[in-house]
């Protein structure tokens, strides 16, 4: 009887382990519709990208969190932004996921410095 005792224990204790393990965690970002704006883009599946900034800013408007931007959203609304003339809050943008994502900064200053050169 006395090898029983420590084998429910033992038992007992990886089953709890084991339900701890499966127990659901909360998303690291709040993704909204950007997976699918990105997708539209690269497909260039007509959706215009009016269309699509006015998605990426109502997923901003819902977001409870900023800080659950996921890298890259506000990269991609900065491009989108460009694309449509709207420069300076393209360039806000970039500056907003240099500030949440500061491993992107060397990337964001490549692409601000070919604007510039590039005359824009």
């Amino acid at each position: 009887m006395k090898l029983r005792t420590p084998f429910l224990h033992v038992t007992a204790l990886g089953l709890g382990c084991l339900l701890l393990g499966c127990a659901a965690l909360a998303p690291l970002y709040d993704w909204k519709s950007y997976p699918d704006q990105v997708y539209s883009y690269l497909k260039n599946d007509g959706t215009s990208a009016e269309q699509q900034i006015q998605a990426l800013e109502e997923g901003l408007a819902q977001m409870q969190d900023p800080a659950a931007l996921p890298p890259g959203y506000q990269a991609h609304l900065g491009l989108l932004y460009l694309k449509v003339g709207r420069t300076n809050d393209g360039l806000l943008a970039w500056e907003r996921e240099k500030a949440l994502f500061p491993e992107s900064t060397r990337y964001i200053d490549h692409l601000i410095g070919n604007l510039k050169k590039n005359g824009n």
